[in-house]
């Protein structure tokens, strides 16, 4: 692929259907489809735990506000890269399609084994694992409680994407409705309740910087629309117009819940609480309040987890298109527009990783550590990669161009740089397993049969 003279669109081989063994990909998904899901993949558990360590660590209420508009703003540059990328070169690989192109095929087949290992399986089970903790708060199924819930929601929503595109999206879309609406009552009860004096407080050790980590762990998730470029109906507007909806969604929200979480609870109170969503209802609805916060956040991040599997078996589709050895991933189910093979193979790996988060206990914290250097280490390479091809490749036609050129994709690589170096420094154990992981992909690389194309 990555030699592919006159390809200007990237994916003709995919969509056109090349193989007999599967089905062509259409593109049936629209513009509320593409913002549902990239406001369903960011909103998810984070935002029910960053609040307070992000207060805590600027020490007044104007900086944690502008800490989250920050946020906003940061993504936003790298929205923009990633809609040239995927306006450019509409592929259900992603990420994987773009480094092939830029570096060729062994940085991709290691990104295309990370997704499949660590990255998407990761952050599908740290969400299914806060599911079952709230879910158990509602109905414990005992010991084990959240990994049988944890195991139930993958199996559940593999399911559902693999029946279909359709009914994935429609999933998505009711779980986004359902979302936002929990969110909305949080605002309200934040607004509606006598506010609680605050003052400026002495700032965390970590300081704005570390502020910032939680702040864009927190918006994380929007490059997942890339994965979907394929299957959009008018990519080249529908893209950039889901990627600034979506994101401007997230930030108001974002915004206003903070912001009624803080006048809500007191800054005092905010920066101690464990559970700052809980103790706002709890405050201003009494003892339901618990009750209800628990049923927000099990719809939030089963939200979340639909988005991530509904995405994350498209770059493994690509890869078993592409390598005899994953070759079972890569067919397409004309009837119902999904990668099947790749759902089921992402949704068992994703069940082994939810037996390593039961044994240590540390299900969510486990799987932050696992994916987090590695996904960073991977984002920061699509930024070089947009520099790459704008050089390599001048003459592709591009639907949409970054502004500001080279200073947005310079920008996006430095915001990378930071979060990979931050990751590393505050994580533990399971950054080293996940590195681990990766690095078993080199001797598979190694001992793969190549692409006909070979790299470049």
């Amino acid at each position: 692929m990555s030699n592919e003279p006159g390809n200007s669109r990237g994916n003709s081989a995919i969509v056109s259907g090349s193989r007999s063994d599967d089905a062509p990909i259409r593109p049936t998904l629209s513009l509320v489809d593409a913002v549902a899901l990239i406001v369903g993949t960011v909103i998810g558990a984070g935002i029910f735990e960053t609040p307070a360590l992000v207060a805590a660590n600027t020490g007044s209420i104007p900086a944690a506000m502008f800490a989250w508009g920050l946020g906003g703003a940061m993504s936003l540059v790298g929205a923009l890269c990633y809609a040239e990328l995927a306006t450019a070169y509409p592929h259900p690989g992603g990420n994987y399609y773009y480094f092939r192109r830029a570096f060729g095929n062994g940085v991709a087949f290691l990104f295309g084994w990370a997704r499949l290992a660590v990255i998407q399986t990761g952050s599908i089970v740290l969400l299914v694992f806060v599911f079952g903790d709230y879910a158990s708060q509602l109905w414990r199924l005992g010991e084990y409680s959240s990994a049988l819930y944890a195991a139930g929601a993958i199996a559940l929503l593999t399911a559902l994407n693999a029946r279909g595109v359709r009914l994935g999206a429609w999933t998505q879309n009711g779980l986004v409705l359902l979302q936002v609406l929990g969110l909305l009552l949080i605002v309200a009860v934040g607004f509606t309740l006598a506010p609680v004096p605050s003052a400026a407080a002495p700032a965390a050790p970590g300081g704005f910087g570390l502020a910032m980590v939680f702040v864009l762990l927190t918006y994380g998730g929007w490059n997942e629309a890339a994965y979907i470029s394929a299957e959009l109906r008018d990519v080249g507007r529908t893209m950039i117009r889901a990627l600034l909806f979506g994101l401007a969604i997230i930030a108001v929200l974002y915004l206003l819940l903070n912001f009624a979480l803080l006048r809500g609870l007191g800054f005092a109170a905010t920066t101690g609480s464990e559970a700052v969503a809980a103790d706002l209802l709890r405050r201003g609805l009494g003892a339901p309040g618990a009750a209800l916060i628990s049923l927000i956040v099990v719809v939030t991040t089963l939200c979340s987890a639909n988005a991530t599997i509904l995405t994350g078996a498209r770059t493994a589709y690509a890869l078993g298109r592409d390598y005899p050895l994953f070759g079972f991933l890569g067919r397409w189910q004309g009837g119902g527009e999904t990668p099947t093979n790749a759902l089921m193979v992402q949704g068992l790996v994703a069940g082994l990783l939810i037996l390593v988060g039961a044994v240590t206990r540390r299900g969510f914290e486990t799987m932050v550590e696992y994916t987090a250097p590695v996904f960073w280490l991977f984002f920061l390479l699509a930024g070089v990669a947009l520099l790459v091809l704008r050089v390599r490749e001048p003459h592709t036609p591009r639907p949409v161009r970054v502004p500001l050129y080279p200073l947005v994709p310079l920008l996006f690589c430095g915001i990378c740089l930071f979060m990979l170096q931050a990751s590393l420094a505050y994580t533990g154990i399971g950054a080293l397993l996940g590195v681990a992981v990766l690095l078993v992909g080199l001797p598979l690389w190694l001992w793969q049969p190549k692409p006909v194309d070979g790299d470049r």
